[in-house]
């Protein structure tokens, strides 16, 4: 039974990084609640300007540059529903002028020794360290979750920075044994040139730190395009670079109408690669043996709280897709074991659910739900498991609980996934390689593999040489 939870946890979302838990008892008082909250999100605001890390404008070439229409859009808080601020809403003309800034600075900045990137990324990881709270807030009020866990993300996000500059002095060439003696064979790695980085909202840090750190470790130059729903962490992270001595047009910010942004990136041919994720890229820890083992001191609400352990979904829309999931799956012959609706606290809040008798007809068998949902799908043997886990055109990662060292390879290595944690949910490290197969994605990031999406092959033949 444990496999079998754990191979149906595989297919739930977690927002960010949040657990699959019961809710507990809620204010008596949804006003004095939300009164409270507004409050803890003030001060919050306040200890984040007062640090200088509140920039709503984009960043391009090293200035900080409103959208050339004036447009804004707004970024709230989940919590709340409050605006935390209007920033500049920018699309292909602004990101145009980034891509330029880039490809003007990577002449520069590729051309810097490794120990000189290496000494810049390794300041900027003391100054993401030495602002590790005000960055938390920030998070926290932007996507919603847990105070905790931002903090967690933070130090997470900083251990990729100080990982790549690192590896920035081991980029190694070869040097190949010639097949006639007046010759000389050798391999040199070349940075790509400009990277397109497209980020999501639910780590708006270290999905950023995971792919800009070994970028510039290798000499590329980088225009970021973050969720439109959590810009600020990564303007935050922007402004510290800087700071931290990274060269301006070494890093870009462009956020707002992403259609415009993304096909400005595609279409641009000064950009030599495009990194993007779309999808969750680690799941907490999903542990729940039937409803009756869920733990209630365990709660749910706005991340500011210190007891907070699931915060809000990011918006609206994301609620109602969990709304459709749920009913797609009851309607054909699922049951709610836990949660199922929307919480009392409002907003965007949903409650921790267990579904349970899911069946591969249903979209949470399917689809990422991008909520606190936890499907669970019966299954007989060990092979029917291992076919219905791979059943799907994703590949990122897949989990097994099992007690049996002989079952636990044979299961790991038939599953058909990037990466499997066995008896453990939180995998993903800066020195490992993370990255899916079939649809969910192309390359490795993070460890030395990771390195190597940065880097072209260059093969010399030196010949007359005697």
């Amino acid at each position: 039974m444990a496999m079998a939870m754990a191979m149906a946890m595989r297919r739930a979302a977690a927002l960010g990084a949040r657990h699959i838990l019961a809710a507990s008892s809620t204010s008596s008082s949804g006003v004095l609640l939300r009164r409270h909250m507004s409050v803890d999100a003030g001060a919050a605001m306040e200890k984040v300007r007062a640090a200088g890390l509140l920039r709503t404008q984009g960043l391009i070439g090293g200035k900080w540059v409103d959208a050339y229409d004036g447009k804004t859009i707004e970024v709230q808080n989940p919590a709340t529903g409050e605006t935390l601020a209007n920033v500049s809403c920018m699309g292909s003309k602004e990101t145009s002028d980034a891509i330029a800034s880039a490809h003007s600075t990577f002449y520069s900045w590729s051309k810097l020794t490794a120990n000189e990137r290496s000494k810049a990324l390794r300041k900027w990881h003391d100054l993401i360290i030495s602002h590790k709270e005000e960055l938390a807030l920030l998070m926290t009020l932007e996507q919603g979750k847990p105070m905790k866990e931002a903090l967690g993300e933070v130090t997470y996000g900083a251990s990729f920075i100080e990982y790549f500059a690192e590896e920035a002095k081991r980029i190694y060439g070869d040097i190949i044994p010639p097949t006639l003696s007046d010759r000389r064979l050798l391999v040199l790695k070349q940075p790509v040139g400009v990277v397109g980085a497209v980020t999501p909202w639910n780590f708006p840090l270290a999905m950023i730190t995971r792919k800009v750190g070994p970028a510039l470790a290798c000499g590329c130059t980088v225009v970021v395009k973050p969720s439109e729903f959590t810009p600020l962490t990564a303007l935050a992270a922007a402004d510290l670079a800087l700071q931290a001595g990274i060269p301006a047009g070494a890093i870009n910010v462009v956020m707002g109408n992403a259609p415009e942004i993304g096909d400005a990136l595609l279409q641009s041919t000064q950009v030599r690669k495009i990194t993007f994720t779309g999808s969750t890229a680690v799941g907490k820890k999903l542990m729940a043996g039937s409803a009756n083992t869920v733990k209630k001191s365990l709660k749910v609400g706005n991340g500011l709280e210190e007891s907070t352990s699931q915060g809000p979904l990011i918006n609206e829309a994301a609620v109602q897709k969990v709304e459709k999931f749920i009913n797609d799956a009851t309607s054909k012959g699922a049951n709610i074991m836990l949660g199922g609706k929307r919480h009392s606290l409002g907003m965007s809040f949903y409650e921790p659910t267990v579904v349970g008798n899911v069946s591969n007809d249903m979209l949470l068998f399917r689809e990422e739900v991008f909520g606190p949902v936890a499907p669970l799908v019966p299954f007989k043997t060990e092979e029917d498991a291992i076919r219905m886990a791979n059943d799907t055109n994703a590949g990122l990662a897949a989990y097994i609980f099992t007690k049996s060292i002989p079952r636990s390879w044979r299961v790991s290595e038939a599953l058909e996934y990037g990466l499997v944690g066995v008896n453990e949910g939180i995998i993903s490290t800066e020195v490992a390689p993370f990255g899916g197969v079939k649809q969910s994605g192309l390359g490795r990031e993070g460890s030395k593999y990771g390195m190597d999406e940065y880097l072209e092959l260059k093969y010399i033949c030196m010949g007359n040489l005697n």
